[in-house]
This record gives C-alpha cells, sequence and structure tokens, in this order.
C-alpha cells in the first residue's frame, strides 16, 4: 500500500514512519500543514524550507499545504485529495493516545477527514507506553534535539537538549516524582536516524518565547553526509521514490 505520514519533523511522527516502512508499507510523501498567518508548521513552529531539508534527508518527497486555522478541516481534505490522485490510499499518525487527554477527539478528528477521502489511517503508537516509545526510538540510533519546551514545568533550558537515555531518566524520574504523573510539555526535531540517507546539522538557532511556550527557531542547518555503515539500506519494494 502507498501510503504518506503526517509529518510534524518530530520524533513521534518519525517513529511512525520507520514503524510503517519495516511493516512493508510504501512511504511515498510526508505531509505537512503550514500555518498563513506564521508561516510555519504549527505547533513545532519549523519552517517549510527545514522541514524540506529534513525530508531530503530522508529522501522521501514532501507535500505542504498552507491553512488558516479556519480553513484548517478543508485544507486537510484538500490535501487528502492531492495525495489520492498520486495514488496514496493510507496515512501514517504518529499518534500516542497514554497519557493524552485528546487523543480519543484527535483520532476522531483523523478518521473524519480521512473515510471521505478512502484514506486508511494507520496509527503505529497507539496505545503503547510512552516511556518504551522513546526507549526505542534512542536504541534505533534517532537523533532529535527539544525545540519546544513549556514556561512552567520544563522552561527555557530545555530547549536544544538530545534526546538521550539520560533524558530519558530525567524524564522518567519527573514521571515517578510528579503527583499529577505530568513531566512537561515539549516536541522535538529529528536530526538523524535509521531511516535518514544523510544527517542534518543545525548551524544557527535562537531561543524565543510565544504565549507562554518556548521555542528553538531553527535559523539554518545543513545536511551532512553519514558514514558508509551509518547510511540507510532500504528493503526492495520499502521506498516509492
Amino acid at each position: 500500500m502507498d501510503v504518506f505520514v503526517s509529518w510534524s519533523g518530530g520524533k513521534d511522527c518519525c517513529l511512525a514512519c520507520y514503524r510503517a516502512i519495516r511493516s512493508g508499507l510504501k512511504v511515498c510523501y510526508l505531509a505537512s500543514m503550514i500555518n498563513e498567518d506564521t508561516g510555519r508548521l504549527w505547533p513545532h513552529l519549523l519552517t517549510p524550507e527545514v522541514l524540506k531539508m529534513q525530508a531530503q534527508a530522508m529522501g522521501i518527497p514532501m507535500v505542504q499545504q498552507w491553512t488558516t486555522v479556519s480553513e484548517y478541516n478543508n485544507k486537510y481534505k484538500r490535501m487528502l485529495t492531492i495525495l489520492k490522485q498520486k495514488g496514496i490510499t493510507g496515512g501514517i499518525f504518529g499518534d500516542a493516545s497514554i497519557g493524552n487527554q485528546l487523543a480519543k477527539k484527535h483520532k476522531e478528528w483523523i478518521e473524519s477527514v480521512c473515510q471521505p477521502m478512502s484514506i486508511i489511517p494507520f496509527l503505529p503508537l497507539w496505545n503503547q507506553s510512552r516511556e518504551l516509545l522513546l526507549r526505542e526510538f534512542i536504541e534505533l540510533g534517532f537523533k532529535a534535539v527539544i525545540i519546544t519546551t513549556d514556561n512552567d514545568r520544563l522552561g527555557k533550558d530545555w530547549l536544544g537538549r538530545k534526546v538521550d537515555r539520560e533524558l530519558l531518566s530525567e524524564l522518567k524520574l519527573r514521571y515517578e516524582l510528579s503527583s499529577t504523573g505530568e513531566v512537561g510539555y515539549y516536541h522535538t526535531f529529528v536530526v538523524d536516524g535509521p531511516i535518514f540517507n544523510k544527517q542534518l546539522e543545525i548551524l544557527e538557532a535562537e531561543k524565543m518565547i510565544h504565549d507562554g511556550v518556548w521555542y528553538l527557531d531553527v535559523v539554518k542547518c545543513c545536511l551532512k553526509s553519514k558514514a558508509p555503515d551509518r547510511q540507510l539500506i532500504p528493503a526492495t519494494g520499502r521506498w516509492c521514490l
């Protein structure tokens, strides 16, 4: 089946993409929604150019649909129509349900936009432990940095931190010590991994705060070659390039 991945640039959609490829699905496109008001993807606030460079590093074409908040649903369906015309019959979504109060509502939204387009949605991370997902992401060799944090729990100092075993241990401790089970709000940007042909290097980034949320604005980045033993060698028929 030819599928697209709903792409935010972060660890969850990346791990979902990896699992889709490993299962034998053909990942033909990455698909992102860009906010016309900010000119960036929400809520990571990554620019279209940085997202395209990430797609280039993976060797997978990207489709970007510009939208406003009020037109989001209709524009998403428009993007699905375009993908459908390209032969896409399935969509990969990186939603993690455990610990996410809005997960059920978002799954219903996914079904509401996919069903009319005859697109079959896949949620590879659904109903799985966040700790185990993060551990798998790290152990598979993915590399990511934190680019979004809340101001109350994690704050500015967490921006730019690598997603590694040390970070996982700290998040686990925060979870165990929290009376509510909340560790803080954060998003990531993936720069390398087993489904990357090249790796990204962030050359320039600035920390900024907007509506009580901290962001690492990736101003400039570049692609770098990987050692031969670290390059992706996809199984036959896994890619649609």
